[in-house]
């Protein structure tokens, strides 16, 4: 070998170790510079690519009737995740999910071809989706395990409950009104996830802690039912627009049943017009026609007179003004009792005639009309009563039977049990209880007296007077029961026209109010319906339904009859026919 060869290989080999020994400067330099100077850099980045910070929920609270069964609850539910660097064909895995999920197809094909780790494709899934999810056994989706509001009763009371949103957040009624007593609360922590985007750890126990409180209500789920079926019934017979019924205990004020037909489903909200969510008994108002006239004749009892003061009912015509008052039946003079039984128009406008207008408006108002009730839920009207200082002489008359005057059901219910109640008017109570998420009562509601509108005395006096408008020959006969001293009132009112004057010809509001036992009420029942078509009189339409759910009521809380001999009389009697 020629030494000039010798001297080129050599020169070769230098310039070798040479760059050997730059190359490994270089990646210790740059091993140095990614270990020291960019390690929290990229150590950032691994943690965004591997985990998230994460707000997780505690489970809503829930919503109970007065004997702690559900209406409202939440049920585990799963959230759809994906990791898109793992999915290997987005159009397909979109195309196939957004059928499924029901999303929009391009929105999410946009998501499941991003360079992210993780992105959310559909929260709280009911488990059947989730399950046909799974069956496609996509690679890159993950399932993590959340919670979805359930109504396990389906439309029982959902006017009054309400419902939730997407979000779990209350949109309608009780769930929208106590969204802050039942919303759990939140937490931010961080959700870590293994190699293939899946979910490593939850922190369960803290999701438990974080559960909102519950809501006890003083509704009965019984007699919510079997006053939401009798109201149906009513209204499909009657082929009426719709139809409410209250149910209320007198002393206390709490509310057993708000029923409401047509009825909805909260599961499937979102197949329902808006209309159909409105608790009706608490935000629209309507006129009672004669149903009023009770209050009336408890005004005139506190002032003086007499249930046997009598009123020369003007033979069933009598002018004012320009206007003309007519019974159903002429009358000449009628007593106060009379008046009542045979709901009188004519009689009922003497009276109010001869209280005057400050002094009928002052025991209204006393009896809880022209203002709101208060009792908790969203979007109480205060009906409407005109100051008195504005009232004509025939307002004074129409006011007196339930005519220019508008009411809501809480309203109405709430005065009738006030005289069931010996003249106190209570604060109608739908809330029980609230209680933590361990099991505590952190609130308890009682019951609230108002005020004493009438006395004892006025109030034992307009009871029996509604008595003899359930007995033979009285307005409210289809509500009399055996064994039982049924005090009521009928009401039936044409219905204002829509933005003219007057009153329609052809629409009417059906009404029947009262209460049983008469000396000591148990109950007292309110059914309002709405446009009735067959008959529109209260007595025929509303006093019925009225019967039903008493009767019914009375045999679930084993209310034993006033008259037990002439109740197994009444029985034996019907056995033989």
């Amino acid at each position: 070998m020629s030494k000039n060869l010798k001297k080129e290989i050599k020169q070769r080999i230098v310039v070798i170790q040479i760059l050997i020994v730059v190359s490994i400067l270089l990646m210790g330099a740059k091993s140095f510079d990614i270990q020291i100077f960019k390690a929290r850099e990229l150590t950032q980045k691994a943690e965004r690519d591997y985990s998230r910070y994460a707000t997780i929920k505690g489970v809503r609270g829930q919503i109970l009737d007065r004997n702690m069964n559900k209406l409202a609850t939440s049920i585990d539910a799963i959230s759809i995740t994906a990791c898109p660097l793992k999915i290997k064909d987005p159009v397909t895995a979109a195309e196939k999910l957004s059928k499924i999920l029901d999303i929009n197809r391009k929105k999410l094909q946009k998501t499941l071809s991003s360079q992210r780790m993780f992105a959310l494709v559909a929260s709280r899934v009911p488990p059947d989706q989730a399950n046909q999810i799974r069956q496609l056994n996509l690679n890159g989706i993950y399932f993590e395990n959340d919670s979805k509001r359930f109504y396990p009763h389906r439309n029982l009371a959902a006017q009054v409950i309400g419902f939730t949103g997407t979000d779990n957040s209350g949109l309608e009624g009780l769930e929208f009104k106590y969204n802050s007593v039942l919303e759990g609360s939140s937490l931010k922590i961080r959700v870590k996830r293994d190699g293939n985007g899946g979910v490593l750890d939850l922190d369960k126990k803290r999701r438990a802690e974080l559960k909102g409180n519950s809501i006890v209500l003083t509704i009965d789920k019984k007699i919510q039912f079997l006053s939401e079926q009798t109201i149906e019934k009513t209204v499909k017979a009657h082929r009426a627009k719709s139809g409410i019924a209250l149910v209320m205990r007198p002393q206390t004020g709490e509310l057993l049943a708000i029923a409401h037909f047509p009825q909805f489903n909260p599961n499937n909200f979102k197949k329902y017009d808006n209309e159909a969510f409105r608790n009706r008994a608490i935000t629209d108002a309507f006129e009672p026609g004669s149903a009023m006239k009770v209050f009336t004749a408890a005004a005139a009892l506190e002032t003086g007179f007499t249930p046997k003061s009598i009123f020369f009912c003007e033979n069933g015509t009598y002018k004012i003004g320009t206007f003309t008052i007519h019974d159903t039946h002429p009358y000449d003079w009628l007593s106060i009792n009379r008046i009542i039984k045979f709901s009188s128009n004519i009689g009922v406008s003497k009276i109010a005639e001869t209280l005057g207008n400050k002094v009928l408006y002052n025991y209204l108002t006393d009896f809880g009309f022209g203002d709101r009730t208060r009792v908790g839920c969203p979007g109480e009207t205060s009906g409407n009563l005109i100051p008195y200082q504005k009232w004509s002489r025939i307002d004074t008359s129409a006011i007196s039977f339930g005519q220019g005057i508008s009411v809501s059901a809480m309203q109405l219910i709430s005065g009738i049990s006030a005289i069931a109640n010996n003249g106190n008017l209570m604060k109608p109570m739908l809330i029980k209880k609230i209680i933590s998420n361990k099991g505590k009562d952190l609130k308890i509601y009682h019951p609230k007296t108002i005020r004493q509108v009438i006395s004892s005395k006025s109030a034992q006096q307009v009871k029996k007077m509604m008595s003899l408008a359930v007995e033979e020959e009285g307005t409210g006969t289809k509500a009399a029961m055996d064994g039982y001293t049924v005090c009521g009132k009928t009401g039936t009112a044409q219905k204002a026209l829509k933005n003219k004057r007057g009153y329609s010809k052809n629409n009417y509001i059906s009404v029947f109010a009262g209460f049983a036992p008469k000396d000591n009420p148990e109950l007292a029942i309110l059914v309002v319906v709405d446009e009735p078509r067959k008959q529109y009189y209260g007595g025929d339409v509303a006093a019925p339904a009225f019967k039903t759910i008493m009767a019914e009521s009375f045999n679930y809380l084993n209310i034993p009859p006033e008259n037990k001999s002439a109740f197994i009389a009444s029985l034996s009697s019907g056995a033989k026919n």
